[in-house]
């Protein structure tokens, strides 16, 4: 793992100059969505006082004039696109894979692929049904002992709902968005125990523990009141997770919530332990409408990649002091 200043250098003697000459493909992008976007709505607000002032004599006319107009804007947004599927494929090659080199150059990156939709299952962290399974920037590698699958997910379901004239209309709603990881626990779990934000205590104190009910199980009290003012843990089997969540684990579980300040839930079922920890903007995709030279940008992806390592050094997955059944 590369500290902060051979961060800076990788950037200042590499990917500085990399992200520079992908500008032009980026400017050109913006400029093709914001062009065919002005051109589709121009053709939209002309329509209607066109049509008023044909009134009824040339009702085509309308249609006739602005068409044009309007295939021109989806034309542009199509160009536009196949333009945008080469920067962001530049992108991912040229800056986001040199970052994980740089992190680790064992791990395997692979851009269009993602946690698949059994692992995600798996993991019973999110039991809303998906309507809509999206994900990419796949990481599959090894940290001395543990190995572990990581990559960036957006799940939802939609509800139909219809208004009193007739008209229907789909809307989307987010279970989850953010990094979903898994790794090797070196450990057959009998039960399962889950690991959710702990939102009830927060907002009503001690009062808060009594309405955290769960379907997955019983609440699980633990003798640490910092990690119970951040996190909630449910189980199948009370003593099993009070075996799991040692001390260490739930003081290294507090340090990485106060690193990353994002909603985590964790369980840990058979001999894995996943971690999905949300957020609400795509992670790894290059800008449009701002230089994509910059600095922090490459820190902030650095940081989330480097959440691999936390995890398995925080919560000692490499310490080898179970062996499985």
């Amino acid at each position: 793992m590369i500290e902060r200043k051979e961060l800076e250098n990788l950037y200042e003697n590499e990917l500085q100059n990399k992200l520079k000459s992908l500008e032009s493909l980026r400017k050109k992008v913006m400029r093709g969505q914001v062009f065919g976007f002005l051109v589709i709505a121009l053709a939209f607000v002309l329509f209607i006082p066109v049509s008023a002032a044909l009134e009824h004599h040339y009702e085509a006319l309308p249609f006739i004039l602005l068409a044009p107009m309007a295939i021109l804007g989806v034309a542009i947004l199509i160009r536009t696109y196949k333009t945008n599927k080469l920067y962001r494929q530049q992108f991912k090659q040229e800056v986001v894979s040199k970052i994980i080199e740089a992190i680790d150059p064992t791990w395997e990156y692979v851009p269009d692929q993602s946690i698949t939709s059994p692992e995600y299952f798996r993991s019973d962290l999110f039991r809303q049904s998906v309507d809509r399974y999206r994900g990419d920037d796949l990481i599959i590698g090894k940290i001395d002992k543990t190995d572990f699958r990581c990559s960036e997910l957006h799940t939802e379901y939609k509800t139909v709902t219809t208004d009193k004239n007739g008209q229907t209309k789909e809307t989307w709603h987010t279970i989850f968005r953010g990094l979903f990881f898994h790794a090797d626990f070196n450990k057959v779990i009998k039960g399962k125990t889950y690991i959710e934000p702990d939102t009830a205590e927060r907002l009503f104190g001690k009062l808060g523990q009594s309405l955290q009910i769960s379907s997955k199980g019983k609440l699980v009290k633990l003798e640490s009141p910092e990690f119970e003012k951040v996190f909630a843990v449910f189980g199948t089997d009370q003593t099993e997770a009070r075996y799991i969540l040692t001390p260490t684990i739930m003081e290294a579980l507090v340090n990485i919530y106060k690193k990353y300040k994002r909603k985590m839930h964790l369980s840990f079922i058979g001999s894995r332990v996943y971690v999905a920890m949300s957020f609400n903007k795509n992670l790894f995709e290059p800008k449009i409408f701002s230089s994509g030279v910059n600095f922090k940008d490459i820190e902030f992806m650095y940081n989330l990649f480097e959440l691999n390592q936390t995890i398995i050094q925080e919560l000692n997955l490499n310490t080898r002091i179970w062996t499985k059944e």
